[in-house]
């Protein structure tokens, strides 16, 4: 059985209260603790402590990052978070330093994480419809993907020594949305990444 940490990365508006992502939360932690896993979770709004953060990081055998897509990246809260916790974890707790040393400074930059061995998940709520995406037809992503829009939050857990568990998302969630689809799909997700 593995130790999860779920952040929930939502932060609430007048028009987008998080209610998707909290039942995504609250899927994820009942289907996860019914299989034996033990879970944690913080809530981005509700605030932090750092030093509990990286304890979690280091507990944790999995991050599931449960977040909106917001302006093409995660909400400003949690980047204040990532600010936060992730700079105090450069002193060891989740990496030591940028990987490089004295004897070599120009290489193995990102290679000094502490996580190797454990996994995070990335699950997306977008506006945009799944078909604006791989296709080079659409006009915004140029035949771009999720993972590509997300390069930047895959490196973050990269520079911590973490691989990746396949992304899931949830697309069109404010103009057509299919949010008993979406939920079998990731139930589906889960029972086969974990």
């Amino acid at each position: 059985m593995k130790n999860i940490l779920i952040i929930n990365a939502h932060h609430k508006y007048p028009f987008a209260e998080g209610r998707l992502n909290e039942s995504l939360v609250s899927r994820a932690r009942e289907q996860l603790q019914a299989k034996g896993h033990q879970v944690r979770l913080v809530e981005i709004d509700k605030g932090w402590d750092v030093d509990a953060e990286l304890e979690s990081h280091k507990w944790a055998d999995v991050v599931l990052l449960q977040t909106p897509v917001n302006w093409m990246g995660v909400p400003w809260t949690f980047k204040k978070y990532m600010d936060e916790v992730y700079t105090a974890g450069m002193s060891g707790a989740l990496c030591e330093g940028d990987g490089r040393h004295q004897e070599a400074p120009k290489k193995n930059y990102g290679a000094g994480g502490t996580l190797k061995g454990k996994q995070y998940m990335l699950s997306l709520t977008f506006n945009a419809p799944q078909e604006a995406f791989n296709n080079s037809a659409e006009y915004l992503f140029q035949g771009k993907g999720v993972d590509d829009l997300f390069f930047p939050m895959h490196m973050n857990f990269r520079f911590f020594g973490m691989e990746p568990i396949e992304t899931f998302a949830c697309y069109d969630v404010m103009k057509n949305a299919d949010i008993e689809g979406d939920f079998k799909r990731f139930e589906k997700h889960l029972d086969t990444h974990f």
